[in-house]
């Protein structure tokens, strides 16, 4: 069957996508030139970092229903223009640290639009959702990492390590915002008021579901957690070890641990499994390794330790992610799920306050002890999620692993025997 003409225009919907990641991402080496060319605080550094998470959240949460009101393309185009200002914005670093807290704000709420109503608008413009599925993930993964590993580079080998890495992006965006006006719209006609759509999903039956607050909730910090130790917190603490390469050793990290969670999602679909968190539990036990080697990286100051703990965390983090998705699948009512997974993408990005905790109690131990400290705090998560990973599991009778639309979302009774087999003694 040939394609549609929606079809064959996907590309520059996954071009956006990538290049909301490619911005937020892109401030991960600079932090490193920051600190180590610019000398500024590392607990400023961090809290530049986590101003992201202040802007992501409201996009979003306010992505996925402004596009279905006013359309996908109307919503992301505009969100790329913002993402290019945060750039151009970051870009005069140098001369005001305010325009970075700003500059990462916008950004944040830059991806959260895009990263919401982009990734929707690619998987409708895709023939087969699978492909759809499929063309977002790497669309964001990919953005991400390149964002990082071109910054990097960039700030390595060219001069004016924190402008010309910006303006780079801002060009991009420019570009990707050119290319996606003939993009058709997806979005069905709107219905109802504004309110309405902010509030229609029925997904609170999900997130209150004991499943969620039991396997899935205490398992969500780790997904970012897992990253942002990698990618963020570890690089700057072994700078001396590569003082010649430190931006682009930065990027490198980034790239590694990114490219690892994208590659290990196939294997978190094929251990997931409906009767139990075995995918979830596996993956929070390579964050915990992960978090491990990463304080013995700390610990005897290794770049090689950096990239095995990098290696390992981004296997946790995309395990993570993806069995944490699967969990939502079945407790979430298809009309309730975009809105229930937006909750959870809020629920794991709470891991991006991890630097910015360990920056502010790094005067009382040191970085090889906090990790080890937050090592144990996912041990105690990971004995929640295996106390609870077998119980509250919303499977139909014939153990398919579709969503109860009950209130109570409990296993259904077992059917009854029929008649006759009730009457036959035991044994026979």
């Amino acid at each position: 069957m040939p394609s549609s003409p929606t079809a064959r225009c996907w590309f520059p919907a996954a071009a956006a996508v990538s290049t909301a990641g490619w911005g937020a991402n892109q401030f991960t080496p600079l932090a490193v030139v920051y600190r180590t060319q610019q000398h500024w605080p590392a607990l400023a550094v961090a809290a530049m970092f986590t101003t992201y998470l202040l802007g992501l959240l409201p996009g979003l949460l306010l992505g996925g229903p402004a596009a279905n009101r006013i359309g996908r393309r109307r919503v992301v185009r505009p969100a790329l223009v913002l993402s290019a200002a945060a750039s151009g914005l970051l870009a005069t670093a140098a001369v005001s640290q305010s325009a970075v807290y700003v500059s990462r704000l916008a950004t944040g709420v830059a991806a959260g639009v895009v990263l919401t109503a982009g990734t929707t608008w690619l998987r409708e413009l895709s023939a087969h959702p699978a492909a759809g599925v499929r063309r977002a993930t790497y669309a964001t993964g990919g953005g991400f990492a390149a964002g990082a590993l071109t910054a990097g580079a960039v700030a390595e080998w060219l001069p004016h390590p924190t402008v010309l890495p910006c303006l780079v992006h801002s060009l991009l965006a420019l570009l990707v915002l050119a290319a996606t006006r003939r993009v058709p719209e997806t979005a069905p006609s709107p219905r109802g008021t504004w309110a309405q759509t902010l509030t229609a999903s029925p997904y609170r039956a999900a997130v209150r579901h004991p499943r969620f607050t039991r396997v899935v909730l205490p398992a969500s910090p780790a997904v970012f957690t897992a990253s942002t130790v990698a990618y963020v917190v570890l690089p700057p603490l072994v700078a001396d070890r590569v003082p010649d390469h430190a931006p682009v050793f930065s990027g490198l990290v980034t790239a590694l641990t990114l490219g690892v969670g994208v590659a290990v999602q196939p294997l978190a679909d094929r251990m997931d499994h409906a009767g139990s968190a075995r995918a979830t539990l596996a993956a929070m036990a390579a964050v915990i390794g992960g978090l491990l080697v990463s304080a013995c990286a700390a610990h005897r100051d290794s770049a090689r330790l950096v990239l095995a703990s990098a290696a390992l965390l981004g296997a946790g983090y995309g395990l993570t992610l993806t069995s944490g998705l699967r969990e939502i699948e079945r407790l979430a009512p298809p009309a309730a799920l975009p809105s229930a997974a937006s909750l959870y993408h809020g629920a794991t990005y709470s891991g991006f306050l991890t630097p910015l905790l360990l920056a502010v109690t790094a005067g009382a131990a040191s970085y090889p002890v906090l990790l080890t400290g937050l090592a144990a705090v996912g041990l105690l998560c990971l004995v929640i999620t295996a106390r609870y990973s077998r119980r509250h599991l919303p499977l139909t009778a014939a153990g398919c692993a579709e969503p109860w639309n009950r209130a109570d979302h409990v296993m259904p009774k077992p059917p009854e025997r029929r008649s006759e087999e009730r009457s036959r003694p035991w044994g026979e």
